[in-house]
């Protein structure tokens, strides 16, 4: 796939006000500073498409962009970040999980994981939760760039053979780098075969 087009759509304070559900749709979640806005933007190939900020938990919109004219791209608030105040994280984990478990033309979640890291419980905890509401999701390695290949991959592998303790299979997952450009052709080829089984009766 080509992104041709990619164009800011609007923010929505909750799901009620998101655009109309008529276009597959793959949204970006992830534990915050885990660098979701870099990839978006290395992914659509506009370095300003999503804000990005050394600030964590800068996001606090569910955010649209159109794709091609033919699908969205939605980029949630980051979870985990302990300084935001506890009234506003509990507003903020209400309004994503709403989207989350109501938004009927979500084809796909897809959960940013820094693979610089060894497994985290609250991206594993994040998980269980999606296991429980049925929610289809994929995982996305991100700054690989910063590490060797053998520390990403050995950080890979612990974080599958984890989830491998109450999973009975590994869901599809991508190694990327905001810098390098790594896993971007793969990622958009997963989406455009996704976006072929859409049909008109999904969306009626």
């Amino acid at each position: 796939m080509q992104i041709k087009k990619a164009v800011y759509l609007k923010s929505s304070a909750n799901f009620t006000q998101c655009p109309p559900p008529d276009k597959p749709e793959y949204a970006f979640i992830g534990r915050s500073n885990v660098g979701k806005s870099s990839f978006i933007n290395m992914l659509t190939g506009q370095h300003k498409l999503a804000k990005t900020s050394s600030t964590p938990g800068k996001t606090q919109l569910i955010n649209h962009f159109l794709i091609n004219d033919s699908w969205y791209l939605v980029d949630l608030p980051g979870y985990g970040y302990a300084r935001t105040a506890k009234t506003l994280r509990t507003q903020w984990n209400r309004m994503t999980m709403d989207y989350i478990g109501q938004r009927s033309n979500l084809y796909c979640l897809c959960v940013l994981i820094d693979s610089r890291l060894t497994p985290q419980k609250i991206d594993l905890n994040f998980l269980d939760i999606l296991g429980e509401h049925g929610i289809p999701f994929v995982l996305v390695f991100t700054k690989s760039d910063k590490q060797s290949s053998l520390r990403t991959e050995r950080n890979v592998e612990a974080f599958l053979e984890k989830l491998s303790e109450k999973w009975e299979e590994a869901p599809p997952y991508f190694i990327t780098s905001a810098v390098t450009g790594k896993g971007r052709d793969e990622f958009l080829d997963f989406v455009e075969k996704t976006n072929a089984s859409a049909t008109s009766e999904t969306f009626s």
